[in-house]
């Protein structure tokens, strides 16, 4: 039974599968006669729809053959300028290691490394007690010779003159009295009474009292004539040696004061106190900080450009000072090709610039040069490396299209460029969306 009814269940599915694509086919081919009849329908009815009146339009923005594009009017120029920058660094006018002229102990250091002095301010001293010794020994001196010179000046005191033509009249009554013991024993001598030694005694006497006669007298006129120059000019060259002395005594001293050259800031140290330094030694470091310059390399071809002005402007640490050009060095840097310029900053940069801090210069140099300039977004590639541009030039019925113009460029500068080739003045060059454009094409074009 089980077998039977499964052969009965078989054969109506079949016919049911049989029946439904027989409605399948049937519904598919309703539809394609339904679709058929509708455009027949559909083109007999447009035999008959009344015919519309064609009127012509102008190529306009809503045509899909035709652009809006955005043009610019070119004129020509004679020439252009351009900016370049070189850079270099900030340097101090002075720097110095300072040291003092003679030798010793340091005993005193009146400043720390930072600090800031004046001209003339005491920065260090030496040990001076062995000068001061010396000096006082040389003063004493000094004032004993120019007691003698006073003396000397001021000539013989009257005691003394007094006492000098006492003994002359002293000797000269002696020797009176043996010129006439010598005229009696002449007498004596001759009558035969005394011998010739006791003559000559006599004589010899006489001749000792006038030698001692002629030396009082000159003494005695001496004193009354005073001193002689000769005598005074020596004492004076002993005093005017001993103030040489005393003289270089004091420069010792003051050498032993380490005084600052100029105003400046002390950038180091290198001694402390108690530290005994030769001659020249360094001491400390002293930069000015009054004024500072710019060091910068120019190109020899462009130092004649710098020469045209005295005044610039120099950007250091993202801000900008006034320099004046204060010298142009003759030597060209053989690696670099370049020559120094020297540039002085402003007074009030010295406080605010650090030494050896970047800095640029940004120089105008005006080219001469014919050219247009153009929008790089209306540069478009050309052929074997060349460039081009579009021009919207004038067509029939006052159409505008778009003509490929081949062009040189000359130079190039942030988002333009300065181009010369078969462009004109006036040409209405196409500034941007190149890429959209094609040679020949019609546009609308707005300036």
């Amino acid at each position: 039974m089980s077998k039977a009814w499964h052969k009965s269940a078989t054969k109506e599915n079949s016919f049911v599968i049989t029946a439904k694509k027989m409605n399948f086919r049937n519904l598919l081919l309703t539809i394609i006669m339904g679709g058929g009849l509708m455009l027949a329908g559909f083109m007999v009815g447009s035999q008959y729809r009344p015919q519309e009146t064609t009127q012509f339009k102008s190529p306009s923005a809503t045509s899909p053959t035709v652009l809006k594009v955005k043009t610019l009017k070119i004129a020509p120029i004679s020439r252009y300028s351009i900016e370049r920058t070189y850079t270099g660094e900030t340097a101090t006018i002075r720097e110095s290691s300072l040291g003092f002229e003679r030798g010793g102990k340091v005993v005193n250091l009146y400043i720390d490394e930072g600090d800031m002095v004046a001209e003339g301010e005491i920065i260090a001293t030496l040990d001076t007690s062995q000068l001061e010794t010396e000096k006082l020994q040389l003063e004493a001196q000094k004032s004993q010779q120019l007691a003698i010179l006073a003396e000397l000046n001021r000539g013989a005191r009257p005691e003394e003159i007094n006492a000098a033509r006492a003994i002359v009249q002293q000797i000269q009554e002696r020797l009176s009295l043996e010129v006439a013991k010598r005229e009696r024993r002449e007498y004596l001598y001759q009558e035969g009474a005394i011998s010739l030694e006791q003559l000559d005694e006599v004589s010899f006497n006489s001749n000792a009292l006038t030698a001692q006669l002629a030396e009082a007298q000159s003494r005695l006129d001496e004193l009354l004539a005073g001193t002689r120059i000769e005598k005074i000019n020596a004492q004076q060259a002993i005093i005017k040696q001993l103030e040489a002395s005393i003289q270089r005594i004091n420069l010792d001293i003051n050498k032993s004061n380490l005084k600052s050259p100029y105003s400046g800031t002390i950038a180091q140290q290198l001694i402390d106190e108690g530290t005994v330094v030769s001659t020249g030694q360094s001491i400390v470091k002293l930069v000015e900080n009054s004024k500072l310059e710019v060091r910068i390399g120019i190109p020899v071809e462009k130092i004649s450009t710098i020469r045209q002005k005295n005044r610039y402007s120099v950007l250091i640490n993202n801000k900008n000072y006034i320099a004046n050009l204060s010298a142009i060095l003759p030597e060209v840097d053989a690696a670099t090709r370049t020559q120094t310029i020297i540039l002085t900053l402003e007074s009030s940069a010295a406080f605010r610039v650090p030494k050896g801090a970047i800095a640029r210069l940004n120089v105008s140099e005006t080219i001469s040069q014919s050219g247009f300039w153009l929008p790089t977004t209306a540069l478009i590639k050309g052929d074997r490396g060349l460039w081009s541009c579009y021009v919207v030039v004038e067509g029939e019925n006052s159409t505008q299209i778009v003509e490929k113009r081949d062009i040189e460029v000359l130079y190039t500068e942030s988002n333009r460029v300065l181009v010369r080739g078969t462009i004109n003045p006036g040409d209405r060059i196409i500034a941007q969306g190149t890429q959209r454009i094609v040679p020949g094409q019609t546009v609308i074009s707005e300036e």
